[in-house]
């Protein structure tokens, strides 16, 4: 589209990896036609890139992004290049500059609740609006669903799965189960060399994303060098400080249009400290885990009062909710002021998420 008064121009829905600029919706064919033969601009053309409606739809997603997740500012700015990147390389073709359309897939390396799926997700969203994907999906597999039991099972289902993410992103969980040195007979490298032939074949059309704990992707790319190559963006999730997973917690609970008193925000803070130094703890997910259980403690208080509840009970949240944690009473017990003897073996030392 161009503006008589100003000269400049800004840009249609540019689908990257066709032939010119393709409509938005392909199914109008006419549009579309019509948009592959548009010709190229002139060298003293000027592109304003605030014209570009996909922009806006990814700056929507971007701001959402930021929205959702608290924190994870390197994340945060890694996305935000990516995005910057491949709106200068459709500015680009806009002037015919050729130019391989670049490489998407990537690897999430954090711990558990870090926000690996949430960006995943928006991930989605803003290479759609970009053009890069024709759908703004995810589709999540784990090794289970790529890995055979048998020989000749595993091709098929790796297939299976790459087919349902066609047109959208691939999200493989845990990724670093496919690779069993230990095991010769394990299928999973079947699966390796199955991606790496169609995160080739397909660039175009799917992007895969890595994900896992850090150590253990950092082991899984060092023994593929072939897929290492094919995967230029590694973005790094760290875990949240005690004072992001208390800003987490409140905005959880707003959420859910409850609340917590000054007395529960204060419990909930030492609630953390303890729970953080015990096993299994994986940060944004620890923290949701926590919040439900606090509703079902204030539930059960509410129900034994026994008398008419007002609003504000029921969307208050007291330190008598949190401090009803089992993680509490596992501190105690530990706390050699209080002379207990050793812990015995339980069922929430087993699975402190159950506390």
């Amino acid at each position: 589209m161009s503006d008589s008064k100003t000269g400049q121009q800004g840009f249609g829905f540019y689908r990257p990896g066709a032939t010119g600029p393709t409509a938005a919706n392909p199914a109008n064919g006419a549009a579309s036609e019509a948009q592959e033969t548009e010709e190229v601009l002139a060298d003293d053309a000027v592109l304003d890139l605030s014209a570009d409606e996909a922009r806006l739809r990814v700056e929507d997603t971007l701001s959402r992004l930021d929205a959702e997740l608290v924190g994870l500012a390197g994340v945060k700015r890694r996305v935000h290049e990516i995005a910057a990147l491949l709106l200068v390389d459709r500015a680009r073709r806009q002037f015919g500059l050729a130019s391989s359309r670049p490489t998407l897939h990537m690897s999430f390396a954090g711990g558990p609740g870090t926000g690996k799926t949430t960006v995943a997700l928006r991930m989605a969203e803003m290479l759609h609006a970009l053009g890069y994907i024709r759908n703004a999906k995810v589709h999540t597999v784990t090794r289970d669903d790529l890995v055979g039991q048998f020989i000749g099972h595993t091709a098929p289902k790796t297939k299976e799965a790459i087919a349902k993410a066609a047109g959208g992103v691939l999200f493989i969980d845990e990724a670093y189960y496919l690779y069993r040195p230990e095991n010769e007979r394990d299928y999973g490298q079947e699966v390796i060399e199955i991606l790496l032939q169609e995160m080739e074949n397909e660039r175009a059309s799917l992007v895969v994303i890595f994900a896992g704990y850090p150590d253990r992707m950092e082991t899984f790319f060092s023994a593929n060098p072939g897929l290492s190559s094919r995967v230029p963006h590694h973005i790094a999730f760290d875990d949240y400080s005690h004072d992001e997973l208390v800003q987490i917690a409140e905005l959880m609970v707003a959420d859910e249009n409850f609340s917590f008193d000054d007395a529960a925000r204060k419990a909930f803070s030492e609630y953390l400290e303890l729970r953080m130094q015990q096993p299994r703890f994986s940060n944004a997910r620890s923290v949701r885990n926590a919040v439900e259980r606090c509703r079902l403690r204030q539930a059960k208080r509410l129900v034994e009062l026994k008398r008419p509840l007002t609003k504000a009970d029921l969307v208050t949240l007291t330190a008598e909710d949190v401090y009803g944690s089992s993680v509490f009473d596992d501190a105690a017990e530990e706390s050699p002021a209080d002379g207990a003897g050793p812990q015995t073996e339980s069922a929430r030392e087993l699975d402190p998420e159950s506390a």
